[in-house]
């Protein structure tokens, strides 16, 4: 018998079961779903509604509050709740060299093509990057790796966005498990990546090389106008337009091509193509565009 259960002993009081929170109503999802639409573009499906609950849930029982009609409120009065609320909803899924074809394409190809204009004087030794939703950083610090080894002795800089202020600390932290080492080709491994010790054991660092390559900041894809970002060589937008409707999809691939130096390219998701939502882009290879004419006068 344990000492707890003697005699005399105090009793410890049962726990307390949280309060289940009550499922979204039909006029609440509408509410989110028009919010989330006009806030971030992302059009929620009325099958998404178990979604939405499964989200938010914790964040309700974090605020002691039992109802999505007022979390809504909140979310409507508060701007920096509503940020949480984006955080929550949005999907942040990614690994290193995800799409293994994309960084293919760019060693065997692009990179080789950039070497010998250089070469020719035709264009300076430089290239910026955009990772226009950049999640945990898998996606700029894949790239980063790709350009240092493709590009020795350029200059190159990489500006990584997201919507999700949450995935973009965890992105500038720069620290993963070390079981994600084996999305790394081998090479790239051993001369970029950090593996942690004592405190951080099991975990792995990006090397300060690649540290110094990227920017990161908040960026709402759906929102103009956007900040004065410059115009980039390389732009990767993979696996968020699957969220858009077709008005807002057009609307992004627009803005993104507008930031494409003449030449630049523009990389989707497996999944996504400009079909039907620009002409202004021409296909390299499936979900890679080019932008291969001067565009039109375009924003700084």
């Amino acid at each position: 018998m344990s000492p707890a259960a003697e005699e005399g002993a105090p009793r410890r009081a049962a726990p307390v079961e949280p309060r289940p929170l009550a499922t979204v109503s039909d006029r609440d999802f509408l509410r989110f779903q028009a919010l989330i639409n006009r806030e971030a573009g992302i059009w929620l499906a009325p099958v998404k509604k178990a979604l939405l609950v499964g989200r938010l849930a914790r964040r309700l029982r974090e605020l002691g509050m039992h109802g999505y009609g007022e979390y809504f409120d909140r979310v409507v009065e508060d701007g920096a709740e509503r940020v949480r609320m984006l955080d929550a909803i949005c999907t942040n899924e990614t690994h290193f060299f995800r799409e293994p074809r994309h960084f293919e394409l760019l060693a065997e190809r692009i990179f080789p093509a950039w070497v010998a204009e250089a070469d020719a004087g035709r264009r300076p030794r430089r290239a910026r990057v955009w990772s226009a939703a950049c999640s945990t950083g898998e996606e700029p610090y894949s790239l980063a790796m790709s350009l240092l080894a493709g590009l020795p002795g350029w200059e190159v800089e990489i500006l990584a966005t997201d919507l999700s202020t949450k995935v973009l600390a965890r992105a500038e932290d720069a620290l993963w498990p070390v079981e994600k080492a084996k999305e790394i080709p081998m090479p790239y491994l051993k001369a970029y990546m950090l593996r942690g010790f004592g405190s951080q054991e099991g975990l792995m660092k990006a090397g300060p090389e690649l540290r110094r390559l990227i920017r990161f900041a908040r960026l709402n894809l759906s929102q103009e106008p956007y900040p004065a970002i410059g115009h980039f060589d390389l732009v990767f937008c993979r696996n968020v337009l699957i969220y858009f409707d077709r008005d807002t999809k057009a609307k992004v691939v627009n803005r993104l091509i507008d930031r494409l130096v003449p030449g630049g390219h523009l990389f989707l998701g497996h999944a996504e193509s400009l079909g039907g939502l620009s002409t202004r882009a021409r296909a390299v290879v499936p979900t890679v565009y080019q932008l291969a004419d001067p565009p039109p006068a375009r924003p700084a």
